[in-house]
Order: C-alpha cells, then structure tokens, then sequence
C-alpha cells in the first residue's frame, strides 16, 4: 500500500511538473513571439526612414521630383523678373541680409540691408520694416533709414540723402538714384568720346568718371582750358548737370592778352550751351583750341 502510495503521489508530482513546464514553456514561445514581432516593427521603421534619406539625397523620393521641378521654375521665374526690372530701373542687387527683431501675432520688425549698384555707383540702404496685420490689411511702414553711396559722390548726395533719410522715402531715392546715374553716365561717354576723337588736345587726368576735362594745345605749354561738369542733386531730388568753363592761363600770357577775352571765354561757352547742348559746345571748343 505504501509502495503504490508513493507511486500515485510520484506521478501527481510529475503531472504537475508536466503542466507547470508546458505552462512556462508556452509564455517562453509567446515571448519569442512577441520579441520577434517588435523587432520586425523595429527593423521596418529604421529601414522606412533610411530609404527616406537615400531616396532624399538621391532625389528620388516620391514626389520630390516633381516639388524640385516647380521650384526650379519658380527660381528661373524670379530670376527673369529680377533681370527684367534690372534692365527697367537700371539698379542691379547684389545683396539682402534680414534680420527679425519683433514677431508676435500680429505685428513683425525686420531689419534690412540691401546693397547693389546702379551702372557703377555703389549704394547700401539699410531700415526697419515694420508689418501690422489690421483689420483692413496689412500696413508695412518704415523707419531707422540709413543710406550709404559711393564715397566719391557724397558731396553731391550729402543734402539730398538728409532728406530721404528723414521723409524714409526709399522710391525718391532710388529714382533719383538712377537719375543721377544717367546724368554721369552721359558725361563719361562724352569726356571718353573727345578723348579718343581729339588725343592730342584732350586729356583725363583723374580718367572718364571725373568731373574735369583738360584741353590744351602742345604748342601752347601751361594755357589750359579746364570743362568742370558737375551732377548737382537738390534736397528733394531734382538732378541737374552744370558745365562750367575755366581757364588756366600763365600769368606771361594774361600780360599779353586783355582779361577781358581771358574772361569772355567763359561768357561765350554758356551761350554755346545753351543753343547748341553740352556736346556741340564742348566740341566747339575743342576745335578752336587745336587750331589755336
């Protein structure tokens, strides 16, 4: 009896060892399972986003194609706009900077340099530009306006970028920019042009975007003619050329010769201005000097 005791309490024992092992044995495969299942998401997460980056950098992700091909035409769309404004306006850009100062909900402070050339005046505009979104719009104001040109030409501008920068009228400027521009464009084109034409009477000594043009004559060594053609530009912007006449005669040749004619050469020159125009006038007098 106690032999098959022992023998039935042996195998309840084993039975149970039995169950309990399948039991373990069974949350062991779950396990596995559940290991191999997160590592599978695991796997396909990290090779979606290194297929992204190879596809990006190879420009083959989906849709990236087309999006580059949009901005593409965008870009060239920007750059024949900004040629064709350049060839309207005459102003070339050659750099913008921005710089956020204030952005909230309703209101956005940058500040803005904007540097470029009009033919070869070097200008740097820098302001504020403030945007406040209304109920009726948008209202874009500016302020802190501080302009800065070709140093060379700063006692012509001195007065006139006072005002803009007082007034902050950017359009004024710009206009009157390209105004100015065309006035000593024109001057250069003509001093170059008696230049090549009359070399042996006329001479550039400070080159063809001076104001000051040297006539003279080699068999006449010291008596100079001298074309002083100044760009003035009014506080509000007006741009007028001033041509003047002087003469740099030795003191020999004013004892010879009454100051009256030294000084009516000037007088004369004015009254050629103003019926024949800069050129002609100054080709006038240029002709006389060569035969003098």
């Amino acid at each position: 009896m106690t032999t098959g005791k022992m023998s039935n309490e042996n195998t309840e024992e084993a039975a149970a060892l039995q169950a309990q092992i399948e039991h373990l044995q069974a949350e062991v495969s779950a396990l596995r399972r559940q290991q191999k299942d997160d590592q599978k998401d695991v796997t396909f997460h990290f090779r979606g986003q290194m297929q992204n980056a190879m596809l990006s950098l190879c420009g083959q992700r989906q849709g990236d194609e087309k999006v580059l091909s949009m901005l593409m035409e965008e870009v060239e769309e920007l750059e024949e706009d900004l040629k064709l404004q350049t060839q309207m306006n005459g102003i070339s850009l050659t750099g913008c900077t921005t710089k956020t100062l204030q952005s909230s909900g309703r209101k956005l402070v940058q500040q803005l340099c904007v540097s470029g050339h009009c033919s070869e005046l070097l200008f740097q505009v820098e302001f504020q530009l403030s945007e406040v979104n209304e109920a009726s719009g948008c209202v874009r104001t500016i302020s802190e306006l501080n302009v800065v040109i070709d140093a060379g030409e700063m006692q012509n501008f001195s007065s006139f970028l006072s005002g803009v920068e007082e007034s902050r009228d950017l359009l004024l400027f710009f206009r009157t920019l390209r105004s100015f521009s065309d006035r000593c464009d024109d001057r250069r084109r003509t001093f170059q042009h008696f230049q090549e034409k009359y070399p042996a009477v006329v001479s550039l000594p400070a080159g063809c975007r001076s104001e000051v043009m040297h006539l003279s004559h080699p068999e006449l060594p010291g008596c100079v003619l001298l074309v002083h053609w100044s760009v003035h530009v009014s506080r509000e912007g007006g741009v007028s050329p001033k041509v003047e006449l002087l003469t740099k005669i030795p003191e020999r040749a004013l004892q010879l010769f009454p100051s009256q004619a030294v000084g009516g050469a000037a007088e004369a020159f004015q009254s050629l201005l103003r019926i024949l125009g800069a050129e002609a006038a100054l080709e006038a007098v240029i002709m006389a000097v060569s035969l003098s």
